[in-house]
């Protein structure tokens, strides 16, 4: 009975958590940028019926999953980062931990939070383009779109953890810059394995080889190209991604939790 009851505060303690994350997030208006991505790519689709010669449904297929990815990975990194570092530098931390709330309760809750405003972000801007494939006639990529459109929410949760895993010991400005280079070398990571073995010299193939694993492999989640071109993510894929999505974020929590856990707030 006692273990029921505990688990219970600590989901709840999470839940709540997670509730105000959600909320400050939408006071801080981040979600206005749906509005102005709805706007633009409902545009493109008026525009480039007479720019291409009947490639629209392609070209918003292309624009729209690369705009959401961008405008992803600016939420994840500059609101992630500043998660914790918000709530330390305006002392709230005292306030909160006064309370039965650990550290590692307060990690979990802050990342799902963020994670909920990214869902929400990333559903209204995958109807934007169902919207505009719909106004052109592509609805046949629909499918496609929103198969793209669901890996990319999986590498925007992993590139959430990595914002708040820096985060958890690093002044905002330098934590938002390296998880951009998390982000960037996790999309050319298998490309310098390969530059690793090619070159020939035994410790860079070891360097390259290690950032490899080391680092999320993000290329794992890019269908952008293909979905453009008509295809499907299917079950497997999208299932595997998550997996790995899980078992990275749930790594990246841990090492954040034993971090924040170890700073002292006096």
């Amino acid at each position: 009975m006692s273990d029921s009851t505990d688990k219970s505060s600590l989901f709840s303690r999470i839940f709540s958590i997670a509730r105000n994350t959600f909320r400050e997030a939408i006071r801080d208006r981040i979600l206005y940028n749906l509005v102005l991505f709805v706007l633009l790519i409902t545009a493109c689709a008026v525009l480039l019926g007479e720019l291409t010669d009947g490639q629209e449904a392609r070209t918003i297929v292309n624009l729209g999953t690369n705009a959401i990815l961008l405008f992803g990975v600016f939420i994840s990194i500059f609101v992630g980062v500043g998660l914790v570092s918000k709530e330390i530098e305006k002392k709230t931390v005292y306030a909160i931990f006064a309370k039965p709330v650990r550290r590692g309760e307060f990690i979990v809750g802050k990342y799902l939070g963020l994670s909920l405003t990214l869902l929400v972000n990333t559903l209204v801007m995958a109807i934007g383009v169902a919207l505009a494939l719909l106004y052109v006639g592509g609805g046949s990529l629909i499918s496609a779109a929103m198969g793209a459109v669901s890996l990319i929410y999986l590498e925007l949760l992993i590139v959430i953890g990595v914002a708040i895993l820096f985060s958890s010991f690093s002044s905002p400005a330098l934590s938002a810059l390296l998880t951009f280079f998390v982000f960037l070398i996790g999309h050319l990571s298998s490309s310098l394995r390969d530059l690793g073995e090619s070159l020939g010299s035994a410790v860079t193939s070891v360097v390259l080889t290690s950032i490899y694993y080391l680092l999320p492999n993000l290329s794992l989640f890019s269908f952008r190209t293909e979905a453009a071109n008509g295809m499907v993510a299917n079950a497997q894929m999208i299932a595997g991604g998550a997996l790995y999505a899980g078992a990275y974020v749930a790594v990246l929590l841990s090492l954040t939790v034993v971090i924040f856990s170890r700073r002292n707030f006096k």
